[in-house]
């Protein structure tokens, strides 16, 4: 955090070049039906997905070092207090439907983000102004305490993408990876059958 379904909702990953096939899946994300993602800020589903309350989503693509792309939609924080909250008292590894969280800020910003109040283990990619990837740190849990640590960023960045522990290397983020932005709403979640 910085301080910080019935229906499946799918990752469209595919490989680069002119000759390159239909999009594979890399990741699958489902949501189930119990009550636990209520508690935890996850609205009802529209359009495929469970929003969490007071955050918007984006529409983005993700292309890997060797040129595969995945299309995601990630929850987005963009407002001081939603970049605070981000996915604290989280626990659902789905999401809601979602590919994860992108904090995205007006600037180039120092710094780490830290996992106070967060029960669900992260992973975090930090990305520069041009949509590069600069680094990436796995996060552990920590409960409501100030001496939860900061996991920092290895140069100034302007967005994160946090996703549940180990789903990065599934998106195609790591070294040379780029993100881009495509639009402020995501397409309807696609179906697994």
């Amino acid at each position: 955090m910085w301080l910080v379904l019935p229906v499946v909702a799918l990752a469209a990953c595919s490989s680069g070049g002119s000759d390159a096939a239909a999009p594979t899946t890399r990741r699958a994300a489902t949501t189930t039906t119990s009550s636990t993602g209520l508690g935890e800020g996850f609205g009802p589903a529209r359009n495929g997905r469970r929003p969490l309350a007071g955050f918007g989503e984006v529409a983005a693509t993700i292309t890997a070092a060797d040129g595969t792309t995945c299309e995601v939609c990630l929850l987005a924080a963009t407002t001081d207090a939603q970049r605070q909250r981000g996915l604290m008292e989280v626990t659902d590894r789905e999401l809601g439907g979602y590919d994860g969280m992108l904090f995205r800020f007006p600037s180039d910003v120092d710094g780490g983000f830290w996992m106070r109040n967060t029960p669900m283990p992260l992973s975090i990619a930090y990305f520069d102004g041009g949509g590069a990837f600069v680094s990436a740190v796995d996060m552990v849990p920590c409960s409501d305490s100030a001496s939860c640590p900061s996991y920092a960023a290895d140069a100034p960045f302007r967005s994160a993408l946090e996703v549940p522990a180990g789903a990065l290397e599934d998106l195609g983020v790591g070294e040379g990876a780029t993100i881009r932005v495509d639009a402020e709403s995501c397409p309807l979640a696609r179906s697994s059958g």
